[in-house]
């Protein structure tokens, strides 16, 4: 995936959950959608240069931020801190057969509805056999671990306890984690900022749902940020 037209700034601050301000070089502050509910703590950090890229819809909608946030800049790697693109990387990897366990399978649809919870995909093989997809976006990375999630959410643990269920009761089902940092080499669930998170994430694994940590490569060029496949990565619990 390419995500072209970007403009580099200095992050600023962080007014609310969803909006940042960024500082261009002549000192001038403008306001930024951030498409990215977590904490994201250890990465917005006042300078740290940040990509942000014109809205397509902000004339049509009349929203206040004319800017999304894209990616970040941590300890000279870029990182993808805007969740709308992920849906479309994982959709990219199924297509490619970059997912070794996903490689028989194709999107059949998305946003569906199970239970108390909507996942991301509704997969399906030749056999028509169909796999309940959910996609969980990876930012934090600490001594080359990525780990998930950077603050509690209890929906992250209703979506793992649904697919479990799903799985116990003869059907399919998969967790794929993007890790969105070029640093990491391993995977672990955040234990200490989510303990409850974490222990459904093993039991699912252990369960025998299909739970896969999947690094993607960020390289930043002529304004422009290639995201590319770079391959599972191991999970540990402990």
């Amino acid at each position: 995936m390419i995500i072209e037209g970007l403009i580099e700034r200095k992050y600023l601050s962080r007014p609310n959950r969803f909006t940042v301000e960024v500082v261009d070089e002549d000192g001038c502050v403008e306001l930024a959608h951030l498409h990215d509910p977590g904490r994201l703590t250890e990465l917005l950090v006042v300078d740290a240069p940040i990509l942000i890229r014109y809205s397509d819809n902000y004339e049509k909608t009349g929203r206040k931020t004319k800017y999304d946030v894209v990616a970040i800049s941590y300890l000279g790697d870029w990182v993808l801190i805007n969740s709308s693109y992920h849906n479309k990387l994982v959709e990219e990897l199924i297509e490619d057969g970059s997912v070794s366990s996903l490689r028989d399978y194709e999107v059949e649809k998305s946003e569906v509805k199970y239970g108390d919870s909507r996942f991301d995909f509704l997969l399906a093989d030749h056999d028509d056999t169909r796999m309940y997809l959910e996609v969980k976006g990876c930012t934090l990375c600490v001594d080359n671990v990525a780990m998930f999630p950077d603050a509690p959410t209890s929906r992250g643990k209703r979506h793992v306890d649904e697919l479990t269920d799903i799985y116990l009761n003869g059907g399919k089902s998969s967790v794929i984690i993007l890790v969105l940092s070029n640093r990491a080499e391993k995977f672990m669930p955040n234990h200490i900022r989510d303990p409850d998170f974490s222990k459904s994430l093993e039991n699912a694994v252990e369960s025998g749902v299909n739970v896969i940590a999947f690094k993607i490569k960020t390289t930043f060029r002529d304004e422009s940020i290639v995201l590319s496949a770079d391959g599972e990565i191991p999970i540990l619990f402990k």
